[in-house]
């Protein structure tokens, strides 16, 4: 069972289902004992030598040759001289491979297969062994040995196994299954998709494989083909609980949370006791805004499983989202009662303390560091948390130090280039004008709600932009949707054609997903600060809506984006200053592309000014999207909603000036980078 855990603005328990085969035709094909050939297992099969021999001769017949092997293999190891079996063996292929006709007795196998249900996996280990060294040809100890290797962590061993299993029976499907498994967990993962093929090719209807390889064509990013993989494996066996959850795993990622939830709900109706899938669940609510179904979800998941300190870590994140910080704060203290070292915990529980250097939490995080053995991922998480405790008690040497470190570890295990984003924006403005001219083949039907695009650089103020927006009655805010990403980013770099049909599809394909989160309101805001690059795109699809640009000072705005690590794994320009500057630039002459093809069409708001003329500016902004006035919009630290973003804490004091100069105390290490900026 592999575990993986993602950060803000909660951790997920991926839990992927790897559906592991030691043989569970132990009970059927090894059922042969040396005296009466009758199972000692749980499903008894009596077969006479000369019935087993006439089941492996049909089997052969109809091309199941590794089906016929084991039969013959297990007749000779009770009759060793039985010459049908050995003429049908080698028949069948078998005499190619060394084959040990005194095999283990069934009594030491079923004793093997008892210590491995029971998990004493040391055992199993150290028996099996002295097994394969008196018996080298038994695949079936080789598979055993595998699978109890692969239990106790010791991957490698697991490997070297499955290899020598499907060496001694190159066509046992379940050895190739495995081997995918324990090359999966190597991080080979063109090698295991190869090895889940060949374990189909010997095996059609083999769901499990199916949801292994799917496993792996999630860790690739590869979600359509992982959820293809999944559909074949349900088509194969609908009841198949693990195959839903992971599922669900791949729809969460896609964004696709009505559909996550569903096969969450589907893998519980099968597996009510799945702790992991109530978690998931609880993080996909937690995305929707719907708080009280998200906590009431990792409570279910605590009943099932109580010291499961992911459901706590994020129980606490969803907490601190209603802002009850101390009910926050004794959630993720909990979390990390039960697992001190969960990395992704400390850091969250960073951003709701104020540290000084005597704090427990900055020793017990200074000493993980030290450790040789840390992934990436968890030394990447404790870097932030460190640095914000350094930054707190003024060590902002420290603090910049490992704000750096832990930006290198994330751009490291995100593979990010620069040149991936600036090849995207040019071919952005490449593609902008075929969409433009693009003349319409039929009439644009009326929106049931207008959309609000707030949109910019993140950390750039769009959150409590969104915040003064919806403390109107008239406007829902959404939150930062990810539906242009889903529906329209091929067509914005050029990758699908540009006529009437796709940009109708993307206009019909936004709407329905944006009347499911309006909440019954006329307008909407979508938040997602990237949707700076649809401007055109927006504004040729969706007509009506209203387009909120929010300007930020530059080096406020690129230090507030390179000290934060983004739960967005689509940020990676952040994590170090001269990229972050890069990209800045990229996003500033993109937006004076847009204001040159579209003048007057984009609403720009400057932050720093709203900060200073609160009022007048917010008056202006709502007279913009043609709204009668309403008082509660000068009180966004007032509303209620969810925010799911790093500037929650920020945005529920009241509107405060002086926040763009806060990187100017680390200007000593920052080697100048902003100095081209007219700061």
């Amino acid at each position: 069972m592999k575990t993986s855990t993602l950060g803000l603005p909660q951790p997920l328990s991926k839990s992927f289902a790897e559906v592991y085969c030691y043989p569970n035709d132990i009970y059927q094909y090894l059922s042969l004992s040396r005296r009466d050939l009758s199972s000692t297992g749980a499903k008894v099969v009596k077969l006479s030598v000369d019935q087993a021999l006439l089941k492996a001769k049909s089997y052969f017949k109809k091309g199941k040759i590794e089906e016929a092997q084991k039969l013959y293999k297990m007749v000779l190891q009770a009759f060793p001289e039985n010459k049908r079996a050995q003429q049908g063996l080698a028949a069948a292929g078998g005499s190619k491979q060394p084959i040990d006709v005194h095999g283990p007795s069934q009594k030491a196998i079923n004793q093997l297969v008892n210590l491995y249900e029971k998990g004493q996996l040391a055992a199993v280990i150290e028996q099996a062994t002295l097994l394969t060294e008196q018996y080298p040809s038994a695949f079936i100890i080789w598979n055993i040995l595998g699978a109890a290797s692969k239990g106790a962590g010791r991957v490698q061993a697991a490997t070297e196994a499955f290899k020598k299993v499907i060496e001694l029976s190159p066509t046992y499907a379940d050895g190739f299954n495995n081997l995918g498994v324990a090359l999966q967990n190597q991080g080979k993962l063109e090698e295991a998709i190869a090895s889940y093929n060949k374990a189909l090719s010997l095996k059609s209807g083999y769901a499990e494989a199916y949801c292994n390889m799917g496993n792996a064509f999630k860790e690739q990013g590869k979600l359509d083909e992982a959820i293809a993989s999944y559909n074949k494996a349900l088509s194969l066996k609908p009841d198949y609980a693990d195959a839903h959850y992971n599922m669900g795993i791949a729809l969460q990622d896609q964004s696709k949370l009505e559909e996550a939830i569903t096969a969450y709900t589907k893998a519980l109706a099968i597996k009510p006791d799945r702790a992991e899938a109530c978690n998931n669940m609880g993080v996909v609510l937690q995305n929707q805004g719907k708080l009280e179904e998200a906590i009431a979800s990792y409570n279910k998941a605590l009943s099932l499983k109580s010291g499961y300190a992911e459901a706590y870590c994020n129980m606490g994140n969803a907490l601190h989202e209603q802002n009850k910080l101390d009910e926050a704060i004794a959630s993720l203290n909990k979390a990390l009662s039960l697992k001190p070292d969960y990395a992704e915990a400390h850091r969250s529980l960073s951003h709701l303390l104020e540290y000084n250097a005597d704090h427990l939490q900055v020793a017990a995080v200074a000493e993980m560091m030290k450790r040789s053995d840390l992934k990436d991922g968890d030394r990447c998480n404790l870097h932030y948390a460190f640095a914000k405790m350094n930054e707190d008690f003024g060590d902002l040497e420290v603090a910049f130090g490992n704000y750096v470190a832990g930006g290198k570890l994330r751009q490291k295990l995100l593979s990010y280039d620069i040149n991936q984003d600036e090849i995207r924006f040019n071919q952005i403005k490449t593609t902008a004008p075929k969409i433009r001219d693009t003349l319409f083949n039929k009439p644009i039907k009326a929106a049931l709600h207008t959309p609000i695009f707030i949109l910019g650089m993140p950390r750039s103020g769009t959150t409590l932009v969104e915040q003064i927006m919806s403390s109107h009655s008239q406007v829902h805010g959404a939150g930062e949707l990810s539906f242009l990403q889903r529906f329209a980013l091929p067509l914005i770099e050029g990758n699908q054609t540009v006529n009437s049909d796709s940009i109708f599809q993307v206009r019909s394909a936004y709407l329905d997903e944006l009347d499911k989160v309006s909440n019954g309101n006329l307008f909407v805001t979508d938040k997602m600060p990237q949707n700076f690059q649809y401007v055109g795109l927006i504004l040729k699809a969706l007509p009506e809506a209203k387009i909120i640009h929010v300007k930020r000072d530059p080096a406020a705005t690129c230090w507030s984006n390179f000290k934060h690590y983004f739960f967005s794994k689509g940020l990676g320009y952040s994590y170090d200053l001269k990229d972050t500057v890069s990209y800045f630039k990229l996003y500033r002459d993109l937006m004076n592309f847009w204001e040159q093809q579209y003048t007057g069409q984009i609403y720009h708001l400057d932050y720093d000014r709203l900060t200073v003329e609160q009022e007048a500016e917010t008056r202006r902004l709502i007279e913009h999207i043609e709204l009668a006035w309403e008082g509660a919009c000068l009180s966004p630290q007032k509303n209620k909603r969810s925010v799911r973003t790093a500037s929650q804490q920020q945005v529920r004091k009241k509107v405060y000036t002086g926040s763009s100069d806060a990187w100017r105390k680390f200007e000593p290490y920052l080697n100048s980078v902003f100095d081209e900026f007219d700061t």
